[in-house]
């Protein structure tokens, strides 16, 4: 049987406290403490209770919660009240709610992996 992409495969509540680097696939909720790095093509949830100190680059990032790092996003990040972000973020897709505490830059666009060059190096192409 296989999982849904939205299944929490992993979860560390509100009394836990991590520090290190993570790395996951799937979903994975965090309503305690992080501090390290994280890295993911899934989703993190950053539930209401949770403090991250944190350069997060994930597929999908939903934030309730505080945040002190950058975010890069593939494909969206939402930001719902009473969350709480202290840094840049960066994806395709931005979601803030009224309510949200937002202090740094944001920067909407796709990744500028290999293959966002090679399509931009096609569009220019096109239009000259």
């Amino acid at each position: 049987m296989k999982k849904k992409q939205n299944e929490i495969n992993a979860f560390l509540g509100r009394d836990t406290e991590f520090e290190g680097k993570l790395a996951f696939t799937g979903a994975v909720r965090i309503d305690g403490r992080f501090q390290g790095e994280i890295l993911t093509e899934g989703t993190l949830i950053v539930g209401e209770s949770a403090s991250i100190e944190s350069d997060i680059h994930a597929s999908h990032i939903i934030v309730s919660g505080e945040i002190r790092g950058n975010i890069v996003a593939d494909d969206r990040i939402e930001i719902h009240a009473p969350g709480k972000v202290y840094g840049n973020i960066h994806a395709p897709v931005v979601v803030i709610d009224e309510g949200v505490v937002f202090e740094g830059h944001c920067r909407m666009q796709r990744n500028q992996g290999k293959d966002a060059e090679r399509d931009e190096d096609e569009k220019l192409a096109a239009v000259r």
